[in-house]
């Protein structure tokens, strides 16, 4: 991707973009051979831009490469009894928003805190459940093209 396109998503997402970050305690289900469930303490990490024109979010999903793109609902009238404008969402979660967020942050500045808490959460030292990006995206891809 080259700089003028990450400028202008990052400028687009500073914008009309949002990050979720949240941790919390869930109940998962134990490995294979242990029956039961398990308490996890895990991290949430969401990223989207939602905005009525799709051909938009159409481009930024092709240029990232990452992410979904939904129509997202939307209910009611507006003040004068006009219906709101259809609106779209692109989305993506986890290490793939890792992966934007690193496109991104030399370029952020409204969200450029929560750009930053994404990227040091994945790229802290001494984890053991770092996976690198080319090789997630090879398995990711291998993973595609065998269903």
């Amino acid at each position: 991707m080259n700089e003028i396109d990450a400028a202008y998503i990052a400028g687009l997402f500073d914008g009309e973009g949002t990050i979720n970050i949240r941790r919390r305690f869930e109940k998962k289900k134990k490995h294979k051979d242990k029956p039961g469930y398990r308490m996890s303490n895990s991290m949430r990490i969401s990223m989207e831009i939602t905005m009525t024109d799709r051909s938009v979010l159409v481009w930024v999903h092709e240029v990232l490469g990452v992410g979904t793109l939904t129509p997202k609902k939307v209910n009611g009238l507006r003040v004068d009894g006009t219906p709101y404008l259809k609106q779209y969402r692109w989305r993506c979660v986890f290490r793939d928003a890792y992966r934007v967020c690193c496109v991104l942050w030399p370029f952020a500045h409204v969200k450029l805190d929560k750009i930053q808490q994404i990227i040091e959460h994945y790229s802290t030292l001494g984890r053991d459940n770092i996976v690198n990006f080319d090789e997630y995206k090879n398995i990711k891809n291998i993973k595609n093209i065998n269903d």
